[in-house]
């Protein structure tokens, strides 16, 4: 936003958005048919389909809500700020470094939480990239299985009242309180943003 020309913001932009609106189903293709193949040939390693792979789809995925809501808090810092800054000598550089990032800065730590919660809670993605083995790898180009895709692929076989049926239970409410602790880091930073800035308690 602060450093594109208008022109490569209006290719940029929507195109990214568009992104955030592709089924995870079709990230989850796109990984085994191109992503896996290059990287099993590129790294020569045995199979594609390893927790770098899924990592690097997620990563992919997690780019449009990331950009998108960053770009809109950057938009939201008030042009007076920016003005001030140039106005007592810094350039465009420092004005962005010590003046624009902080004031988004609550937008911009929101952003990163929000990809980073979309990364932990998907299912369909990394249950077809990440090797479906479940097993404790030794390295990141090792086969696993996340603990949401061990719920997807194992929910309909499991006994209810089991073991096994409560040990899903189990994770999914690993789940729940990284995505609690997700939430309660989001608003500790937006919090510390808003009383460094002046902006209210």
């Amino acid at each position: 936003h602060e450093l594109a020309s208008y022109r490569v913001r209006a290719v940029l932009k929507p195109i990214i958005e568009l992104l955030a609106s592709i089924p995870s189903i079709i990230f989850g293709f796109f990984g085994m048919l191109v992503v896996a193949p290059f990287l099993q040939r590129t790294l020569g390693i045995p199979t594609g389909l390893n927790a770098f792979t899924a990592s690097l789809v997620l990563g992919i995925m997690a780019i449009p809500t990331v950009s998108s809501l960053a770009e809109d808090a950057l938009s939201f810092v008030p042009k007076s700020f920016r003005e001030a800054s140039l106005a007592v000598g810094a350039n465009r550089w420092q004005t962005l470094t010590r003046v624009v990032v902080p004031a988004a800065g609550s937008g911009i730590s929101t952003a990163v939480i929000l990809g980073m919660s979309r990364a932990v809670g998907e299912t369909m993605t990394v249950l077809m990239v990440a090797g479906g083995a479940a097993i404790i790898p030794r390295s990141i180009f090792d086969p696993v299985r996340p603990m949401i895709s061990t719920i997807a692929a194992e929910m309909g076989e499991a006994v209810t009242g089991s073991m096994h049926y409560q040990s899903l239970f189990a994770l999914g409410l690993i789940l729940f309180l990284m995505t609690l602790f997700f939430n309660i880091l989001a608003e500790i930073v937006s919090r510390r943003f808003r009383l460094k800035l002046g902006l209210g308690r």
